[in-house]
């Protein structure tokens, strides 16, 4: 069996194969009828993966709160419509997953990157109120380059921002995800608290490393005691900052081995969007040697994400021990039957979906 389709169990969470789908932005609710309600785009997006053969799927990020919202038209998980429609997506990918697949929801707050226009709008920056937007906030009044500047956040509010992923993560269960990501990564609110680059507090919330982790261990610690035992946990990081005076790989090695003592089972991997004047080396696979380090150093479980297109790239990360699963994310909007596909160049073979079946290739003819 390739290592890429041996099953994985996160506490009581059995997954058929190590082939998954990051989570991947896709600004398509709408924002005066329905504001963060998945509809119609949402199931037929991550229902195709559920056919397609991966194992699990990752929603977009779904904001903890309105003001935590990227933008506009970002998904949602704080009212009731939206859980409704969560669990219309969830029992469908339930239905008709080809490997039985199971299904997260990767909650978010996006700080001071919030209130942003959508990427096909043909507009940029942060949105005004006249237009929809709204006052953002963060740990300390800057701004990201070419964004509004945010309003320094109270002990209070920070709080509060507690609060609502722990409701987020109850309102998760009762729709019927199978686990829940917390996202910690990518310049967005907790890794802005996280990160030296953004985060100039002198309180408790601020300071030394120690502090900065501060609100990413205790969103972890509110979401862990309201979801089940059985449920796994797991958590996006960005291991480096890709800029002088950043995270870097050692103090997210000392992270994910605090998060994991804080029940933490499983954590995304990934890299940057702190600030503008990163300078990412990327390439194929570039983000994997992150991955491995962090498995091996913290003793917690990875999954790996970046520029992995092809069987033979998510074979070898896993095979070589530079994670525990592979997180597929524009090559999956290729082609959304990429771990049917994946699974065939490796030799394996993998249910189909009954009204695909007809199209299994076959190996000789």
């Amino acid at each position: 069996m390739p290592a890429l389709f041996e099953p994985l169990k996160l506490r009581s969470l059995e997954l058929q194969h190590r082939g998954w789908v990051s989570p991947m932005c896709q600004y398509s609710c709408e924002a005066d009828a329905a504001p963060g309600v998945p509809n119609d785009w949402h199931l037929m997006h991550l229902g195709s993966f559920a056919a397609g053969g991966a194992a699990l799927i990752l929603t977009e990020a779904a904001a903890v709160n309105h003001e935590g919202m990227i933008s506009p038209r970002d998904a949602g998980l704080y009212n009731d419509a939206q859980a409704e429609a969560w669990q219309r997506i969830t029992s469908f990918v339930h239905r008709h997953g080809a490997a039985e697949a199971k299904i997260g929801v990767q909650l978010a707050h996006a700080g001071r990157k919030a209130s942003t226009y959508w990427p096909f709008s043909g507009k940029h920056g942060s949105v005004p109120e006249s237009d929809g937007g709204w006052t953002t906030a963060g740990p300390s009044p800057s701004a990201f380059d070419g964004y509004a500047e945010p309003a320094v956040m109270s002990g209070e509010q920070i709080d509060g921002v507690v609060s609502d992923f722990a409701a987020a993560a109850v309102r998760a269960v009762d729709a019927g995800f199978d686990t829940v990501e917390i996202h910690g990564a990518h310049g967005y609110l907790l890794h802005q608290f996280q990160s030296p680059l953004i985060n100039t507090r002198t309180d408790a919330w601020g300071g030394d490393e120690a502090g900065r982790n501060r609100l990413m261990l205790a969103v972890v610690d509110a979401v862990r005691a309201v979801i089940p035992d059985s449920m796994p946990l797991l958590l996006r990081i960005s291991a480096c900052d890709w800029a002088d005076g950043g995270v870097d790989l050692a103090a997210s090695v000392r992270l994910a081995r605090e998060a994991a003592q804080h029940g933490v089972d499983l954590v995304d991997v990934s890299s940057g969007g702190a600030v503008a004047h990163q300078q990412i080396k990327a390439g194929p696979g570039y983000q994997t040697g992150f991955s491995a380090a962090i498995r091996r150093d913290a003793g917690v479980p990875t999954g790996t994400v970046g520029l992995l297109t092809s069987a033979g790239q998510a074979e070898h990360a896993i095979a070589t021990g530079q994670a525990d699963g592979v997180f597929i994310a524009r090559a999956a909007l290729r082609d959304p039957h990429w771990w049917l596909r994946a699974a065939f160049e490796l030799g394996h073979d993998i249910k189909w979906a009954p009204q695909y079946e007809r199209a299994v290739p076959r190996r000789t003819f």
